[in-house]
Parts: structure tokens; C-alpha cells; sequence
């Protein structure tokens, strides 16, 4: 990906030399046909076309995003109850994920959202120690993490 990127940034400079205008306007045309040059030339650079991976990590940011807020109204929800009646509990996460880096990018999302934190990964990087605050059925935050976070992680980490 990082090549695309480089050839189409290398390519919208090259752009702008010959035509001998540096404008702003200018380099944003000459980065748009850079870009239909390397997705022509996608099956010769290495990875994904890159945009598409792009659109992948906007894709995760949303999904954070959406289960940010959805976090926040719930422990809101727990916090202005006159008793609280919430369960909390930890359980362990079996993941799916294959590669280190997008295990710990689980992990951190998983923390960032309150009312959960992963206390712990296990050393073959495929189990989640993680305690929550509103604890239903372990399969209801299991299916609700795998739908949501880890399946955006994964498309992100495919190739």
C-alpha cells in the first residue's frame, strides 16, 4: 500500500512538471489520473489497491464511532439509575484475528469503549480477557463485539 501511495504522490509531482502550472487545481488533477494509473497497475505493485484500504480504515473509524456512542448512552443509562441494578463480569474472548497487530488493535478499541476493558491477552494472541460493566450472556457480547469491531478489523487486515 505504502508503494501506491508513494508511486501516485510521485506521479502527481511528476504531473505538475509538465505542464508547468503548480496550483493546487493542478496537482489535484494530476493525482486523480496518478490514481487511475496505479489502479491500472494494481496487479503489479504489491497489496491491495489502496483506496480500497482506505475506505477499510474510514469504515472501522465509523463502526468505533457508532459503538463510542452506543457505549457512552449505556453506561449514561447505568449511571442515572436510582439503584443500580447492572451486572458486571469477566469473560474471556476467543478471536479469530491472525496477525498481532490486529489483535492489539481489537484490544485497544474494545478499551476505549466504556464500560469494557481487556485486562489481559493470552500468549497465543487468540484469547481477550475483558471485564464489562453491563454484563447480559457472554454469547450477546461475544456475537456483539465479532459483528461489530472485529470483523471491521478484519477487513482492514485483509490483503
Amino acid at each position: 500500500m505504502a508503494v501506491q501511495i508513494v508511486i501516485n504522490l510521485f506521479l502527481a509531482v511528476f504531473w505538475l512538471f509538465l505542464s508547468d502550472s503548480y496550483t493546487m487545481n493542478n496537482f489535484v488533477l494530476g493525482y486523480l489520473f496518478a490514481l487511475f494509473l496505479v489502479y491500472l497497475m494494481r496487479h503489479l505493485l504489491p497489496g491491495r489497491f489502496y483506496i480500497i484500504t482506505l475506505y477499510k480504515v474510514f469504515k472501522l473509524l465509523l463502526i468505533f464511532l457508532i459503538e463510542l456512542i452506543k457505549a457512552n448512552l449505556d453506561v449514561l443509562r447505568i449511571i442515572l439509575q436510582p439503584h443500580i441494578k447492572n451486572e458486571s463480569a469477566f469473560f474471556i474472548y476467543e478471536t479469530d484475528l491472525e496477525h498481532k497487530w490486529q489483535v492489539a488493535l481489537l484490544s485497544n478499541l474494545i478499551t476505549l469503549t466504556p464500560g469494557t476493558v481487556v485486562i489481559g491477552v493470552n500468549d497465543d494472541m487468540k484469547r481477550l480477557y475483558i471485564h464489562c460493566l453491563d454484563f447480559s450472556t457472554k454469547e450477546e457480547e461475544v456475537a456483539g463485539i465479532k459483528a461489530s469491531l472485529e470483523k471491521a478489523v478484519r477487513e482492514v487486515g485483509e490483503s
